[in-house]
């Protein structure tokens, strides 16, 4: 297993990354979001992930499409890379293809994708599009990826599925250094199918480490199968609260939910219930969340990063143990949190990280 990497939440949509009536110093417009990835990339942070909204949900009046921001940040930033999210049926996948493609090469090479098959009807039939079935959105999205995969690395491009028709079709320039990572979340057995398929990373929702461990051993096991184990790698999420004593972070925690904007997380919560109890199982996204959960609402409380800079980097250490390859972030006073998980956090975990591989080589 190689070096943790790190990435944050863009925050491109209003209302930061909890919905909560605490006020918070977190900007969604450009410029806000221009001196955020300046500061993720001076501090150590790998990528930068934009959301993908196209109506308000959870208090997301506002929102920037990623893919176009990603393009801006591409231009004042250096090394970080950036990773559009996109919901294949509001885009063409050679389209998107192209628009990654175009993206890389201006970034020089840091375009990458999250592939996220949707949870919210009403951003779908809004935009005049057919609202599917849960299982055959995953399906949707399957061939969305292959349809990338082809565009990026064939001269040219002939598909025909059940969801989209691709006719010799070339796309130049390719990609700089061969195909940009492609991410997916999502877990239901569907989700996880998906990623042992075709997907380079599986993004999870916070969990425990039980929750985390279950799976990726199911994805790992789902993988082998289809002859992909060392292929796919294992992101976590986690709301970050770093303070000088634990007593602070949990404060914060404690004043984050009580003030929780009730009426927003309620309306959240009924748009995804039918991502997580439309599948056979039950175990979709957020099947099994509690209104604390949703206050942050890719329950990244759960993951437990909230301490002090050394606990939080310890728990980092726990969640490398498991499998984990990359820990996503989020924050609540973006300017300074983000900052100091930056300059605090990530170099304890550098230096822990080095201490086991010694232990290990050792042992």
């Amino acid at each position: 297993m190689g070096e943790l990497k790190f990435a944050y939440w863009v925050p491109n949509v209003s209302g930061g990354l909890v919905v909560s009536k605490l006020p918070q110093k977190t900007g969604w417009d450009y410029e806000s979001n221009k001196r955020y990835a300046q500061i993720a990339e001076e501090s150590g942070y790998d990528f930068a992930l934009l959301q993908t909204r196209f109506i308000a949900s959870y208090g997301a009046e506002n929102q920037l499409e990623a893919i176009t921001l990603a393009s801006a940040l591409a231009s004042v930033t250096k090394k970080i890379n950036l990773i559009s999210a996109v919901h294949p049926g509001l885009w063409h996948p050679g389209v998107y293809a192209k628009m990654i493609a175009t993206l890389d090469n201006i970034s020089n090479g840091r375009a990458a994708l999250n592939v996220v098959s949707g949870w919210f009807k009403q951003e779908f039939i809004g935009y005049g599009e057919h609202w599917l079935e849960h299982d055959e959105r995953y399906r949707r999205a399957e061939e969305f990826i292959q349809v990338l995969k082809s565009m990026w690395t064939e001269e040219s491009t002939t598909y025909k599925g059940d969801f989209y028709r691709i006719n010799e079709a070339p796309l130049k320039p390719k990609p700089v250094n061969g195909r940009p990572p492609i991410f997916q979340g999502g877990n239901s057995k569907a989700a996880r199918e998906m990623a042992a398929k075709v997907s380079d990373w599986y993004f999870m929702n916070g969990n425990t480490i039980e929750g985390f461990k279950e799976q990726i051993e199911d994805v790992k096991a789902l993988a082998r199968k289809e002859g992909r184990e060392e292929e796919i790698k294992f992101a976590a999420h986690g709301f970050a609260i770093v303070r000088d004593t634990e007593e602070e972070a949990l404060e914060l925690l404690r004043d984050i939910v009580s003030h929780a904007d009730n009426e927003a997380v309620e309306g959240f919560s009924n748009a995804v219930k039918e991502a997580g109890q439309s599948t056979k199982d039950k175990k979709g996204m957020w099947a099994s969340s509690t209104f604390k959960d949703l206050v942050q609402y890719n329950e990244g409380f759960k993951t437990g990063l909230i301490g002090t800079a050394e606990q939080v980097a310890d728990r980092i250490i726990e969640l490398k143990k498991i499998g984990i390859d990359l820990v996503l972030t989020a924050h609540f006073h973006y300017e300074e949190d983000l900052q100091r998980f930056g300059e605090e956090v990530i170099p304890l975990v550098k230096e822990k990280e080095a201490a086991l591989k010694e232990q290990r080589v050792t042992v």
